[in-house]
């Protein structure tokens, strides 16, 4: 098993009343979803690598190394083995990213769903990007905070999560209140980025691969956001190397960074961004809002 590094080298910061590291580790790897573009092999190559198992191991290592929050989407197996990770001692906080319809008008089927992770034991929820996304560009922003109430009817931490832009700035404009954001963010210095953001026309896409459509401009508007904002796809699924990810996002105001990491990256991965934390000075561009 790796070894950990120092628990107490990685900064927290806070989400509500929660204290989170400010490495959280993702949940692709976990459930299985590795924006792999067209190398359709590397889903079984994952499926086989992180077994219940190994995953298991995951969860433990980034514990050792100071991690102590991780997110993951609502699906039914994963959300049992994490169930089994706490039956074993430990103690990740989980942010749940639901993805219950929400085009019912009464969000019957999306209440059900956080009933039953707040039962199971859910730290924070937050509006996936796939949702808001559409919502926002199909003028149905009011379903975002009535989402919201149901995340706070359970007494726990309420995000907005987007991929578009024009979601966070709905949600500032409209007064959304939410507790934290969740927001692509990486740069396009990488071979397969779009080279012309202009002809751009959509928020995401996996070919060519990236995730925010326009960093400087997310730099921008996020500097002026007073609530913790988590970074995500920061490393564009496995394309940008950690250190220069890192360095990029905690330098553009990010407060807390979803990563997605294999077993045997997590202690390296700590390292680099402790590090960086801890060297930004005034090289960070927003006070830290978390």
């Amino acid at each position: 098993m790796p070894t950990g590094t120092d628990t107490a080298a990685l900064p927290k910061g806070k989400i509500g009343d929660l204290e989170v590291s400010r490495i959280i580790l993702g949940g692709n790897l976990l459930t299985h979803y590795h924006h792999c573009r067209d190398q359709s092999y590397v889903y079984g190559l994952v499926t086989h690598y992180n077994t219940e198992e190994k995953l298991l191991e995951t969860f433990a290592v980034a514990e050792e190394n100071g991690i102590n929050t991780m997110s993951v989407h609502t699906v039914d197996w994963t959300h049992q083995l994490l169930k089994k990770h706490r039956d074993r001692g430990g103690k990740l906080q989980w942010i749940f990213c639901p993805t219950a319809d929400v085009d019912d008008p009464d969000l019957t089927e999306y209440k059900e769903e956080i009933a039953r992770l707040t039962d199971l034991g859910a730290n924070a929820f937050y509006v996936w990007g796939e949702h808001t996304d559409v919502l926002v560009s199909e003028g149905k922003a009011d379903v975002i905070p009535r989402i919201l109430d149901i995340f706070r009817s359970h007494n726990v931490p309420a995000g907005v999560g987007a991929h578009d832009l024009a979601v966070i700035k709905a949600s500032e404009d409209g007064g959304f209140d939410p507790d934290f954001y969740v927001k692509t963010h990486h740069h396009h210095d990488y071979p397969t980025a779009p080279k012309d953001i202009s002809a751009l026309t959509t928020p995401q896409e996996e070919i060519p691969g990236y995730w925010d459509r326009d960093p400087a401009a997310t730099a921008e508007y996020m500097a002026g956001v007073e609530k913790p904002w988590i970074a995500f796809k920061t490393m564009a699924a496995g394309t940008i190397p950690p250190e220069s990810a890192f360095d990029y996002v905690f330098k553009n105001g990010a407060d807390f960074v979803f990563a997605g990491m294999f077993d045997f990256e997590i202690a390296d991965d700590v390292e680099i961004a402790s590090g960086i934390i801890s060297n930004l000075g005034a090289d960070r561009s927003r006070p830290w809002r978390g």
